[in-house]
């Protein structure tokens, strides 16, 4: 059994796969498997794959042509999991050589923690930095988050695998990607997620169940391209998100006895807001929120934040936002994703990227 079941899934990815493939071998810390979970590639991935798995005995190379979505896929990688940590590491991404080490070390430090992952950079397919990875770090900025946007980068990922087989018998629902595994509500209710957003759902349901954090370390290297789902399936994948964050809200109001609230106005992913047809004021639907995460997270500065931030985007006239935004620009430091969430709202109609309009029953438009 290894530390380390690094789970890379691939379809087509010859033009960074042995990048990637390079930068697991490149780790400090040598006590790792990785495991190639082809998708049905007809570039030469496979190949590619095979000829590092012949000269490492630690890479092995499954097809699962048929897997339903990123989630199957990667649901198939875990059941050939065994290991202590499972790491992610998507086919077009660079890990830092000191990743697993540091993500080791996190784990070793506090043996509750479920997930870690960690910051890192935003690159472009020459390898230029073009941005940086902003997730929280605090203690508890997972959980303070989650109704929001994904909180954990998933490539950056790696997950306690006794712990996430400990959730899942608690439950009586195994941990796995694209499932409701909270099981409050009743089935016809649960949400299935196969892919574009498989990611934010695991993260969300564990930071409701668990310890999880991100460590203020930048152990890899995001790639932007134009082949990425966030861009050639964005509205789709907005539509997904919102879905969770609404099934998230769901839960949370079953598990602690409490009226749910509707996150829909405080979301920001992609660091966007939704346009919510015929509305701007949302104080009420504040409060109600307010009261959620009072009773989710833990009294501190990460929940404090959280609530000046969403306060921000209650109300949404250009000059009420950007009054309050200049109040919580004054009481903390900005993050890029907080930034650029304020800027696409008040510069919205005077940028390229199309609106997001929830019609009144709640879809986009």
């Amino acid at each position: 059994m290894a530390t380390f079941d690094v789970l890379l899934p691939v379809k087509d990815g010859m033009a960074f796969l042995a990048e990637a493939i390079d930068s697991i071998i490149a780790q400090t810390f040598h006590d790792w498997r990785l495991i190639v979970l082809d998708h049905g590639s007809t570039d030469g991935s496979v190949a590619l794959a095979e000829a590092y798995a012949e000269r490492d005995p630690r890479i092995i190379v499954r097809p699962f042509p048929e897997a339903r979505g990123l989630s199957g896929l990667l649901n198939c990688g875990l059941d050939l999991c065994d290991c202590k940590y499972v790491l992610r590491q998507d086919a077009d991404d660079v890990s830092l050589p000191e990743r697993m080490a540091e993500l080791a070390a996190a784990f070793e430090a506090d043996a509750a923690l479920v997930v870690v992952g960690s910051l890192g950079d935003v690159i472009d397919a020459k390898g230029n930095t073009i941005g940086q990875i902003d997730m929280p770090t605090g203690p508890n900025g997972i959980i303070a988050g989650a109704l929001f946007r994904t909180p954990v980068c998933h490539p950056a990922a790696a997950l306690r695998l006794d712990a996430l087989q400990r959730i899942g018998a608690a439950s009586g629902l195994p941990v796995r990607y694209g499932d409701d595994f909270i099981g409050v509500l009743p089935p016809q209710r649960r949400l299935q997620v196969p892919s574009l957003a498989e990611d934010y759902f695991l993260f969300g349901q564990l930071a409701l169940l668990a310890p999880c954090i991100n460590l203020d370390r930048k152990l890899i290297q995001y790639r932007w391209h134009g082949a990425n789902v966030g861009a050639t399936k964005h509205h789709a994948q907005m539509q997904v998100a919102l879905d969770i964050s609404r099934s998230l809200a769901e839960s949370i109001a079953l598990m602690h006895g409490i009226e749910r609230c509707d996150p829909a106005p405080f979301c920001n992913h992609g660091e966007r807001l939704f346009d919510i047809e015929g509305s701007s004021d949302f104080s009420a639907q504040y409060a109600l929120l307010e009261t959620t995460l009072r009773k989710l997270v833990p009294a501190g500065p990460e929940r404090a934040r959280e609530l000046a931030f969403r306060r921000v985007l209650a109300r949404r006239d250009r000059l009420s936002m950007a009054v309050r935004y200049g109040l919580f620009a004054s009481l903390y430091q900005v993050r890029p994703a907080e930034s650029r969430t304020v800027r696409s709202w008040l510069l919205r109609g005077l940028q390229k990227q199309p609106i997001l309009q929830l019609s009144p029953s709640g879809r986009l438009r």
